[in-house]
């Protein structure tokens, strides 16, 4: 499905249960996850000391933080969702549930599959999104997480 798609919210509908769109590839490196590390004050060295991850941890390296990995869900929903016919904005609503499967070495690529499953009409202008997002990382055969993802969509 391509993301400059735009679908009428019973077109969505109709999609419930289905993959609804896979985002490019965005890349993990070590100046992503050192910025991230600084942004958070989250400096633990199995992120940001290479040469310290690579002789103590079984990563062979540094690793991404989870959360910046989660944190990727925003620009892969927008590169992957269709856009919806009449709304106005989108909001983050949160999380249900996060699984960290694997972690994301330094240099990996990773990008999101979003399964739909499930919409709720919460008012006349609002539409709450439920996706399934499988992180896959680039030639791993794990995922790096999956999630419930929400958001909600406000209608103009």
């Amino acid at each position: 499905m391509s993301a400059k798609e735009t679908l009428t919210v019973d077109q969505i509908k109709a999609r419930i249960g289905q993959n609804i769109g896979t985002s490019k590839w965005f890349a993990v490196d070590q100046k992503r996850i050192d910025e991230f590390a600084h942004a958070t004050e989250d400096h633990q060295f199995i992120h940001v000391d290479e040469a310290r991850a690579k002789a103590e941890t079984p990563f062979g390296g540094t690793i991404a933080h989870g959360f910046l990995t989660l944190s990727l869900l925003a620009p892969m929903g927008y590169d992957a969702l269709p856009a919806i016919a009449n709304r106005a904005m989108g909001i983050n609503y949160g999380l249900d549930k996060v699984r960290f499967l694997n972690p994301v070495r330094a240099g990996s690529k990773v990008r999101g599959h979003y399964k739909l499953v499930d919409v709720t009409q919460r008012s006349e202008k609002e539409l709450l999104f439920k996706y399934e997002v499988t992180v896959e990382i680039e030639g791993q055969a794990r995922p790096a997480l999956i999630a419930e993802s929400l958001g909600m969509a406000v209608l103009q």
